[in-house]
This record gives C-alpha cells, sequence and structure tokens, in this order.
C-alpha cells in the first residue's frame, strides 16, 4: 500500500485539497492521525490506496446523480450485502433522471418551437425575448 499527502491524493482521486477536506468533514471519507514523534513524514497525515478508492466511489456515485447524503449512505452499504437497499436507490436515482429528462426535453421543444416562430415571424418582437419577458412578468 502507498502513502501519500492530502495533496497527492487529492491528485490521485481527481479533486482539489478543499474536495478531499469536505469530504472528510461531511464523513465521507477518514482524516487519519497525524504522526508524532516518529521522526517520519513531518507530521502530514497519510493516505492511502482505499482512500483514492474512495474519492473515486463518490465521484462515480456523484457522477450519476446521488447527493452527498445518498452517497454516505451508499458507502456503508459497500460493506454490507444489502443488495436489496442498493437497488432501490439506484431505482429511485433512476425515477428522478427520468422527471429531469422530461423537463429537459420539454424546455428543448418549447425552444424549438420559439426559434422556429422567431425565424418565420419577421416583424414585431422576438417571440424568444418576449416569452422570457412574459414568464418573468407573470413570477413577479
Amino acid at each position: 500500500m502507498s502513502t501519500m499527502t492530502i495533496a497527492k491524493l487529492a491528485r490521485a482521486g481527481g479533486v482539489g485539497v478543499e474536495t478531499v477536506r469536505y469530504y472528510q468533514r461531511r464523513g465521507l471519507l477518514d482524516e487519519p492521525a497525524r504522526p508524532v514523534g516518529d521522526g517520519q513524514g513531518g507530521g502530514y497525515r497519510h493516505y492511502g490506496d482505499n482512500d483514492v478508492r474512495r474519492i473515486r466511489f463518490i465521484k462515480a456515485a456523484q457522477g450519476a446523480g446521488f447527493t452527498l447524503d445518498e452517497i454516505g449512505e451508499l458507502l456503508t452499504l459497500d460493506g454490507t450485502e444489502d443488495r436489496a437497499r442498493a437497488r432501490a436507490m439506484a431505482q429511485a436515482r433512476v425515477a428522478a433522471l427520468d422527471v429531469r429528462i422530461a423537463e429537459l426535453e420539454a424546455a428543448r421543444d418549447a425552444l424549438r418551437r420559439l426559434e422556429r416562430t422567431c425565424r418565420d415571424e419577421k416583424g414585431g418582437p422576438c417571440p424568444i425575448l418576449a416569452s422570457f419577458d412574459d414568464s418573468f412578468s407573470r413570477a413577479g
């Protein structure tokens, strides 16, 4: 097992040092004790390959859309055989992504309609800008 400083850990995990510290504050990553009086390491905390693996796990789960709270639960499940809970969490994430995809598709379709209207109408206010202005007026 290799040992590394927080800077090397961050680099190996593809994150910044502050992200590592944030994960530690959130309880997603352990903060090793500083070595004292051993004459080696200069008092720097040392991290290992498992810490790199954990950061990569966190990043992959974030990429799948999980929140840090959910990732904390997934990390807990990683050491168990509770496949049913992991599967339920994945199903919930898929359902949430399906909702978001539908919202994005609706937004895309609306913008396409506005773009066509803007292209086809030669006079008057731009329908794209007018649409946003109308939305703002109704919200206020």
